[in-house]
């Protein structure tokens, strides 16, 4: 390695490492449970030119494309001329470049020569800014109004601290303000630090160093990005991928399509043209959202070594339809903006696995968002999401309950025992769910069950998707097992709730229960070997009856290295969408018809009861 190889190196991780400290004293000085407990905290590293220079490891390129967009449109109001030293600025405007109102985006000037040369930022969602239910999420928002308070850019902080002008308008619109305030100074905190490093690294290669440094950076991550892009086959691949419904009129559908167009040399457009209309629901996104979902659906595809920073982005040319779900306009609302790019990300999955088979991927399960908060004050909040089952690889099982990992940091999910000392409720279980990954020769991921029982009464607030329409499998695997949530009476019956639902109310000893949706499986479930079905069968991830209605295989006593295969290859297809394995036993879709063969074509000795099934 030459000593100019080693400096970039050098000079490449010590801009990430002032990012990452930045994220890391604003989750050690949060006070949200979310932020400290999840570690769900973003910083990055721009320039005035707004381009995005470093991000650090627990930033998610939802955040990271936020904060890029929304940089100019700050400059726009407050020209950097006018900046002085010590000055913070925030905004969360979904339609300048924001993602949600409870996402606050916070940005220091880092002075060069007395000028704005550098800026630091941080972002996270803090623990509430008004809206229809706690926490910022409003799955039952038809327009902006309704999901909170919106800022455009302005001042927030300066030498002296946080401008009391500010504060007070923050604090009128919250259900915490005290956390809110946590949250807000944890914020302008994180700034301070990169930017002290950024200064050090200033002092250490000079302004033109630095600055020369960083255009080569840049311009070495556009040249791998290029190169990789061009391994990919050229042409033009299509794809679409349906969003189960918009919370208000179920009966409407809803689709994302995009057209991606390889040529060698150029850069790769992602087309989102023909995607369906904005609507007054909140299953749309902002442009940095649906951006951010383009280039990591596209980057999964590419070199992993490959840094995100600017240079990635010149690679890569976006068209996202004005007044599309995917680039609202207001007062369209964008809160529920996971649900149309996920569905973004999938369609362009879709399409570059029809281009190459040999690295196809089965749709995935997702996250499903939720917010459970006190009825009254004083209010208590705790957000958190559930990941369902990764769709199959070619040549790999899929992940289990882990998602798609595009808007998730560090660690989001928060651990029980935290969680239950700051909130009266507690963490029943958290389980993978057996023979809910979509049964395939490669298996999909499973998905989740967590069961929360509550010790104080609550409002439960739900946004989820893919609850309906199941994620399908691929060259003959089938589609994953449908989530759902659920109110658990103190009786033990369980009611189904909407997908998206809005401050439902759960008495004390009720449990809220939340399954996240398998992953679909690859190639026919019948070409998976017996040793693989039986090793599934002794880790807990299919059951035996799983394993004759789903693979075909069929165990003889207690003995699971004893097993039968049914040889006829009849009923290994499911063209069905899922629903039939809508939050159900495997018995139920097994009996319903999904599979042509009779049950008496299998050989099946001491198999388990309804009962043992369904737990």
């Amino acid at each position: 390695m030459s000593a100019e190889t080693l400096t970039a190196e050098v000079l490449r991780n010590a801009l990430v490492v002032a990012a990452e400290e930045a994220g890391i004293v604003v989750v050690r000085s949060a006070y949200s449970t979310f932020i400290v407990e999840g570690s769900d905290a973003s910083a990055a590293i721009l320039d005035a030119g707004g381009r995005l220079i470093a991000q650090s490891t627990a930033t998610t390129l939802m955040n990271s494309m936020a904060l890029k967009v929304a940089l100019p449109e700050l400059l726009k109001d407050v020209p950097a001329p006018t900046m002085r030293p010590g000055d913070v600025f925030v905004l969360n405007d979904a339609y300048r470049g924001g993602v949600h109102t409870n996402d606050l985006l916070v940005y220091r000037p880092v002075f060069v020569s007395g000028e704005p040369a550098y800026f630091t930022a941080t972002m996270i969602h803090v623990s509430d800014l008004g809206g229809l239910s706690a926490g910022g999420m409003a799955p039952l928002a038809t327009d902006v109004f309704l999901e909170g308070l919106q800022l455009p850019p302005v001042l927030l902080a300066t030498a002296r601290g946080v401008e009391p002008a500010i504060e007070a308008i923050l604090r009128a619109n919250s259900r915490t303000p005290d956390k809110v305030m946590g949250d807000v100074r944890a914020l302008v905190a994180g700034t301070a630090v990169a930017a002290a490093r950024m200064e050090a690294l200033v002092a250490e290669y000079g302004p033109a160093g630095l600055a020369r440094g960083v255009d080569d950076y840049l311009d070495h991550t556009e040249a791998m990005t290029r190169a990789a892009l061009d391994t990919l086959p050229a042409g033009r691949h299509e794809a679409s991928y349906p969003i189960d419904d918009d919370g208000i009129d179920v009966t409407v559908p809803h689709t994302v399509k995009v057209a991606i167009t390889l040529t060698p040399g150029e850069a790769v457009v992602l087309d989102f043209a023909g995607t369906g209309p904005q609507v007054p629901a909140a299953i749309n996104a902002s442009l940095s959202q649906s951006l951010a979902a383009a280039v990591f659906a596209t980057r999964c595809f590419l070199d992993p070594s490959i840094a995100m920073n600017d240079g990635c982005l010149r690679a890569i040319e976006v068209r996202l339809p004005p007044g599309s779900l995917l680039n609202a306009r207001s007062p369209h609302p964008c809160g529920g903006r996971f649900v149309p790019i996920y569905a973004a990300m999938e369609a362009i999955f879709q399409a570059l696995s029809d281009a190459m088979p040999e690295r196809a991927i089965a749709a995935s399960g997702i996250l499903q968002p939720f917010s459970i908060a006190a009825v009254e004050a004083p209010y208590w909040i705790h957000l958190s999401y559930d990941f369902g089952g990764v769709g199959a690889r070619q040549g790999k099982d899929g992940p289990d309950a882990t998602g798609v990992h595009f808007g998730i940091g560090r660690n989001s999910v928060p651990q029980a025992e935290p969680v239950e000392t700051r909130c009266p409720l507690l963490v029943e279980s958290v389980e993978t769910i057996p023979d809910s990954g979509g049964p395939g020769r490669h298996r999909g991921g499973l998905g989740s069950r967590t069961v929360i029982r509550f010790l104080a009464d609550a409002h439960v607030t739900t946004r989820g998707d893919r609850l309906r329409n199941a994620p399908p499998g691929r060259s003959g695997g089938l589609p994953g097992r449908l989530g759902g949530f659920f109110l658990r009476r103190a009786d033990g019956t369980l009611e189904r709730l909407p997908s998206k639902s809005n401050n439902v109310r759960f008495a004390a000893g009720e449990a809220f229960v939340v399954e996240t949706t398998g992953g679909g499986g690859i190639g026919s479930p019948y070409e998976r070997p017996v040793e693989e079905v039986l090793a599934d069968l002794d880790a807990g991830r299919v059951t035996r009856h799983g394993a004759r209605a789903d693979y075909g295989v069929a165990v003889t006593g207690d003995d699971t290295a004893q097993a039968r295969r049914r040889t006829s290859t009849a009923g290994s297809k499911d063209t069905s969408n899922g629903a039939d394995r809508l939050a159900t036993s495997p018995a139920s879709y097994f009996s319903a018809g999904l599979y042509s063969s009779p049950a008496s074509s299998w050989t099946w000795t001491d198999g388990p009861s309804e009962s043992s099934i369904r737990q």
